[in-house]
């Protein structure tokens, strides 16, 4: 056993918050001296039952020999977790590293024992399997390997916990007891669980905030005005379905009600369960607002009070004691400095925003940073005439404000299955862990289309927000989110535009578009810019401005009906007639109605229609069915003063169904072929992205790499620059980039050991020495500069090339050592020749925020001035590596062009593969560059080279399932 003097000092990193999986949190906490109280009264609420399967015997109280030995321990060999929800215990979890005869031990003993406690008013909520995920990571972290427990056949739950958890298992039966045997090393199987468990509990927190049975607002004015009030107006008008409370505690006693709801001068006082509490009070109030809520048994929060981190750092520090009051009684919050959450569901009818409309329903789904954004997100979705139609509205909406609790990610998790969101539309002005986001967007974008706009690329992180420092450029960010199949558009107008065609029309199924109307010169336009956009236009149709609406049914049904076209564009002019107002309505009338039974006759192609001052065919392109004016639909906004009805007030019996008009197929309409030919650009590249994630690919296999004997040549580097880093700790505060550069020497020993051979680059301080180099290595050879300010910069003409023979040796050396001083400044080096090609450049860097990240370009400007560079999240598989290299500006130079010869792009993509296998093999190789890398007719020559080591960091993505730390 250890001695005291061995003993860790309180890890503070094991603390997390957890969702469970109802959605309510629990923070999670090593358990030590000072908790002997509350592991008594938390065992004193623990039925018998609970406690025989835990002890295999009556055991109703614990003694003092237990306490002391349940709430000591040194965190190595003896450690305990409690799961906590308002500082109460609510369950513990242990485990005792023991030998191979079960007797108490110390490292390097790698096995342990290992048992749950959970109360039983908890049981059922995913406590005990959460809790397996963090005692597994602590043992991990301490050198444990593998967990025993003994278990009563009786205790089906928990054996339940442990085979679920995807860890290989032994299982056996000895005297009455089941024992089991968990391998701790992660396995994708296991990592699968987790994340599949993350999503279920995430998605089911945000559920429990966007359709409450109860809300609460507190901080509303007695007299009409200000924010609370108008948040309860909304509320109340938008029809929402559950009970409404209104709360402040400067209400007279004896009012009872504020235009018809219930009002009371405190949480307390309200009768029944509140799920939802809107926040609207100055934020020196909110703290007392906050335990309030948390006594009550709320469940969530929307804070609108501003007067937090977006004020500085005071402001900061009050933020994170908000999260961190609301979460310990298992709450969480959207905000704070939110504009506020909208549902649109029949059945919930919620505005709890700062919207005065309840917003249109709809299959899109809305996550905004910023409320003015989000004002503008809902005003152009519900716009029906100019710019783009409303032909469709919003499942839900969020406006996080500061998100500092409930971000992007949370509600990713919630759209990926929820069945009334068909398209999420994101505003985001920073991503906290983009490693997470990147997944979860992967995951969504396979199921439904997410539309992606980055605020605050230039300007940097709005200081509202916490997030995570990356070194990535914003273009290497969106290559990133486009490798993970989001749709990155640049502009609000350009996420409602391509919103809008996703969420009525279906995917294309190539590029090929078909382009008719009774105009000739927007349907040039609309030609042009399919070319522009890479899309492949058939020879645009005139039908002349003569054309009626059956020359447009007749048209269009042709077009669709041709299997040489993936999608038809539209283009609409008025007729004479029709621009000098006679009839005008009805013409718009009939030509919508007559372009969507075309469009229903093949439901599988995408139809878009650009329009020239045409409000009422946008209009009636827009409406659910036939010519004449609609009635208003349950969840569209009332006109300007106008209420919107309740349930049963419309005309329709209460229960009865009614038509789901928001998943009809409608056209939407464009203002500008420019607008409607991006947005089929995008949904022709996502159908695309959407194929390829059909087939994952594979990370190919080498025979040649041999990652067991690379792993300890890494050690060895590592260990003479910085200590041994593996059989230890973890290193939760390495920071990539700060290890080492390995010598010439040691970068091509590792490199070779992953088949990337280096050519020989020997020094040549003097010309006698330059000329005895060459012998050895054979004529013609290149002699280059290798000092920092010239390296890579053969436009200065520090590189000589062919030098056939001694005398072209030594004059080169003089030549350089006349352009730019002696030797010392030259620092001279002579390499055998490689064959030509193409220069290019390989890089691989470890981004502390996004992971590991490969990187292609041509070497010299193309790279260094333009940025042409393409990037993928490693580990790359093979396609990744094709389209890598297809996808910079200046690929035709690989491929012959003007008739120059293709260069061998299958033995550059084997490189990137290999790489990317040296990066994701071994976390403590954190920079990679090869450059430059001379891509010939057959073959590729990397002919410089430098690698970058450091202790491995933390992988947070890998790691048991927690709330990101405030």
């Amino acid at each position: 056993m250890q001695n005291p003097s061995d003993r860790h000092e309180y890890p503070a990193h094991w603390e997390a918050d957890v969702v469970l999986r109802d959605g309510g949190i629990t923070h999670v906490r090593p358990i030590t001296e000072d908790d002997a109280q509350r592991l008594v009264s938390f065992y004193e609420q623990v039925s018998d039952e609970s406690k025989y399967l835990r002890f295999f015997s009556p055991y109703p109280r614990l003694s003092a020999k237990d306490v002391h030995r349940f709430t000591h321990h040194d965190y190595v060999d003896r450690v305990g977790l409690a799961a906590t929800v308002g500082g109460d215990f609510i369950a513990t979890v242990r485990y005792d590293r023991v030998d191979a005869t079960g007797m108490p031990a110390s490292a390097p003993a790698d096995e342990a024992e290992v048992a749950f406690l959970v109360q039983d008013a908890h049981q059922g909520r995913g406590v005990a399997s959460a809790m397996l995920e963090h005692i597994a990571a602590v043992a991990r972290e301490r050198g444990v390997r593998r967990f025993t427990a003994e278990v009563l056949p009786a205790n089906t739950k928990m054996i339940k916990v442990f085979t679920d958890a995807g860890y290989a298992q032994k299982r056996s039966y000895e005297d009455g007891v089941v024992r089991l045997h968990l391998d701790l090393e992660p396995t994708g199987r296991s990592l699968a669980v987790q994340q599949a468990r993350e999503q279920r509990a995430e998605a089911r927190s945000v559920r429990r905030l966007l359709a409450p049975g109860s809300v609460a607002v507190i901080g509303v004015s007695r007299t009409p005005g200000g924010v609370g009030r108008g948040v309860l107006e909304h509320l109340r008008d938008g029809g929402f379905t559950g009970a409404l409370h209104a709360v402040n505690p400067s209400f007279p006693e004896d009012l009872t009600e504020i235009e018809g709801v219930p009002a009371h001068r405190s949480l307390g006082a309200v009768d029944g369960p509140v799920d939802l509490a809107v926040v609207a009070v100055p934020a020196d109030r909110v703290p007392e607002v906050v335990d309030a809520c948390g006594a009550h048994g709320v469940q969530g929060l929307v804070v609108l009070s501003a007067g937090y981190a977006e004020l500085g750092p005071e402001g900061r520090e009050r933020q994170r004691q908000l999260v961190r009051q609301a979460r310990a009684f298992g709450m969480r919050v959207i905000g704070p400095n939110a504009f506020g959450v909208v549902n649109t569901a029949p059945g919930v009818r919620l505005n709890a925003s700062l919207a005065p409309e309840m917003p249109r329903a709809g299959r899109i789904g809305l996550f905004t940073q910023s409320g003015a954004i989000g004002v503008a997100l809902l005003s152009r979705l519900h716009r029906r005439g100019g710019g783009v139609t409303g032909v469709t509205g919003v499942s839900t909406f969020v406006s996080a404000g500061n998100r500092a609790d409930v971000s992007g990610n949370d509600v990713l998790q919630y759209w990926y299955d929820d069945p009334e969101t068909d398209v999420a539309l994101m505003y985001l002005e920073s991503i906290g862990n983009p490693r997470k986001f990147n997944r979860l967007a992967r995951r969504t974008a396979a199921a439904k289309p997410l539309v992606v706009v980055q605020g605050a690329r230039h300007s940097g992180v709005p200081q509202g927000h916490a997030v995570r420092a990356t070194r990535l450029p914003h273009d290497t960010v969106s290559a990133l989110l486009r490798q993970a199949g989001v749709i990155r558009v640049d502009t609000i107008t350009e996420l409602v535009d391509a919103g809008l065609l996703l969420a009525r029309q279906p995917l294309p199924a190539g590029p090929r578009v078909a382009i008719l109307g009774n105009s000739e010169s927007l349907g040039l336009l609309t030609y042009d810019a399919c070319l522009a956009e890479g899309l492949q236009p058939l020879r645009p149709q005139d039908l002349t401005t003569a054309a009626t609406p059956d020359d447009f049914h007749r048209a269009l049904s042709r077009a669709l009906a041709d299997p040489g076209c993936d999608a038809v564009v539209v283009t609409a002019i008025p007729r004479i007639e029709e621009a000098a107002g006679d009839g005008g309505g009805a013409a718009d009338a009939a030509l919508a109605e007559a372009l969507r039974t075309a469009g229903a006759q093949t439901p599988d192609k995408p139809v878009l229609v650009v329009h020239v001052e045409l409000g009422g065919l946008a209009e009636a392109l827009s409406a659910a069915a036939g010519t004449a004016p609609r009635a208003r639909v349950a969840g569209e906004p009332a006109a300007t003063g106008e209420q919107a009805p309740r349930p049963g007030e419309d005309g329709t019996a209460a229960g009865e169904q009614k038509p789901d008009e928001t998943r009809l197929r409608l056209i939407p309409a464009f203002p500008a072929a420019e607008r409607a030919v991006r947005a089929l650009a995008e949904a022709v590249r996502y159908a695309d992205w959407r194929r390829e994630a059909a087939e994952p690919g594979r990370v190919p296999e080498f025979e040649d790499i041999d990652e067991k004997e690379t792993a300890s040549f890494i050690d060895g580097l590592l260990a003479r620059a910085t200590g041994p880093v593996r059989g230890g700790a973890s290193a939760p505060d390495a920071v990539p980039g700060g290890g080492p550069d390995l010598g010439p020497e040691d970068t091509a020993a590792l490199l070779r050991r992953y088949g990337i051979p280096v050519r020989r680059a020997v020094p040549a301080p003097t010309a006698d020495e330059a000329v005895a180099a060459a012998r050895r290595l054979g004529f013609p050879v290149a002699l280059k500069t290798t000092a920092p300010h010239l390296r890579h910069r053969a436009d200065l003409g520090g590189v000589r090339l062919d030098l056939a023979d001694e005398e072209q040796v030594r004059r080169a050396f003089a030549e350089l050592a006349g352009l730019f001083g002696g030797a010392d400044q030259v620092r001279p080096v002579v390499q055998q020749m490689a064959p030509r090609g193409v220069d290019t450049v390989v890089r691989a860097v470890i981004d502390p925020a996004a992971g590991p990240v490969l990187s292609f370009g041509l070497a010299g400007a193309p790279s260094q001035l333009l940025g042409d560079l393409s990037h993928r999240l490693i580990p790359v598989v093979g396609r990744d590596a094709a389209s890598m290299i297809r996808s910079v500006r200046t690929a035709p130079l690989l491929f012959g062009w003007r008739g120059a010869a293709p260069v061998d792009t299958d033995a550059l993509e084997r490189l990137l593969l290999r790489v990317s296998r040296l990066v994701d093999d071994h976390p403590e190789v954190v920079a990679v560059t090869l450059e430059p890398v001379v891509v010939a007719p057959r073959g590729v020559s990397v002919l410089g080279a430098s690698v970058r080591l450091a202790p491995p960091p933390a992988r947070d993505d890998q790691g048991p399932r927690t709330l990101p730390e405030y």
